[in-house]
């Protein structure tokens, strides 16, 4: 299956944040902990050049526990300053304002030199859709100030938000890029949800799914199901369809229900904490 996804307004998004990007000291940047590269839209990386950088793992608590300290020392390696979150159930969250003061502390120096006091680091939080941006927001300033969601897309325009003193944070709208240059990049975005489900065949997706977990976690999927892995994705779905009940009229197996429980059991963490990217 073909995943691309890039409906209109994220032009219009993307143009809002390279026209606000001259008011910013620091970028947040959020990626899934799941698949932290492929969730790094690589066009924030010339928008962001030369301003300082921080990279959240978001829904760490979904991913490899092992995976991510590995990822975390690479991105530290990369020059950003890095944390593990769970923007939920807010883990990591208290980390992140000692970590911008520490990425912004040339800034304040500077500001300070000039005799420019207490001026607030002015932070753009930044990723793709569905990776939990607002829910961040809300988690680090203690309430709803961003609207949420489980689905991609519900922040459409920017908000700033005065935290404190000492900072200020520009939520803008999830983006995605043009064209995925590789097809597995577009397959694991449609994994934990950043593309539209709507525009995805789920039994595709489902065997996609089901092909790399047997490669990385094939315990996860046996557990869970009660099921003996197939030679054909097609056919290990089919066993899933069993062991959950999806049987129409006439003894047909629902493969469509299938897949969306197999998807909905993935995203939600009940396979385990997954990791499907190994860091290069």
């Amino acid at each position: 299956m073909n995943y691309q996804w890039y409906p209109g307004h994220m032009t219009k998004a993307k143009r809002m944040m390279q026209e606000n990007i001259k008011l910013i000291d620091l970028i947040i940047e959020l990626v899934d902990a799941r698949i932290p590269l492929s969730s790094r839209n690589p066009d924030i990386d010339g928008l962001g050049a030369g301003k300082s950088r921080i990279v959240l793992l978001n829904k760490s608590d979904l991913a490899d526990p092992a995976q991510n300290k590995l990822w975390k020392g690479w991105f530290e390696g990369q020059g950003a300053h890095v944390l593990e979150v769970d923007s939920r159930s807010g883990a990591g969250i208290r980390a992140i304002s000692p970590l911008v003061q520490e990425a912004c502390r040339e800034k304040i120096e500077r500001d300070r030199k000039r005799g420019i006091v207490n001026r607030p680091v002015r932070a753009m939080v930044v990723g793709i859709p569905n990776v939990g941006k607002s829910t961040f927001i809300n988690s680090f300033a203690g309430k709803a100030c961003a609207k949420t969601g489980n689905k991609p897309g519900v922040t459409k325009g920017k908000q700033w938000i005065c935290l404190n003193k000492n900072l200020e944070l520009l939520d803008t709208p999830g983006i995605l890029w043009p064209k995925f240059e590789d097809d597995e990049v577009g397959m694991r975005l449609a994994f934990i949800g950043s593309i539209n489900d709507e525009i995805i065949i789920m039994e595709e997706l489902a065997c996609d799914l089901l092909r790399v977990l047997k490669d990385l976690y094939p315990d996860a999927v046996t557990d869970r199901y009660g099921v003996t892995w197939q030679e054909e994705p097609a056919e290990m779905l089919g066993e899933i369809a069993r062991s959950r009940g999806c049987i129409r009229k006439g003894e047909v197996l629902d493969l469509k229900r299938a897949a969306d429980i197999l998807a909905d059991d993935f995203r939600s963490g009940r396979l385990g904490r997954i990791t499907l990217e190994r860091v290069p």
